[in-house]
């Protein structure tokens, strides 16, 4: 049996996928694929790889969270401040 972040680079190599659902496929909460996230980012980096991420946007005005370094989701936007925030998709592209 693999290790959860060996499944979750598996899972990433294949398809994009939210933290919703690379938690759903891997059976653990949601909160919890965030630091694990982090350390798949580090873990790549070191094999010459990437974690790439479409970024997160609003849904009420199409603002785009560009420079956002962390992986957790924010609580409202800076544009329009309204909470309808629109999850990131996390992928590992091939090389």
């Amino acid at each position: 049996m693999s290790t959860i972040r060996k499944q979750m680079i598996t899972i990433l190599e294949e398809t994009p996928c939210s933290a919703r659902d690379l938690s759903q496929k891997l059976r653990i909460a949601e909160r919890e694929v965030y630091p694990h996230l982090q350390h798949v980012s580090r873990t790549l980096h070191s094999r010459r790889k990437q974690l790439k991420i479409l970024p997160f946007s609003c849904l009420s005005c199409g603002y785009v969270f560009t420079r956002r370094n962390r992986y957790t989701r924010p609580g409202k936007c800076p544009a329009c401040r309204k909470t309808y925030i629109q999850e990131p998709e996390y992928f590992i592209p091939a090389t």
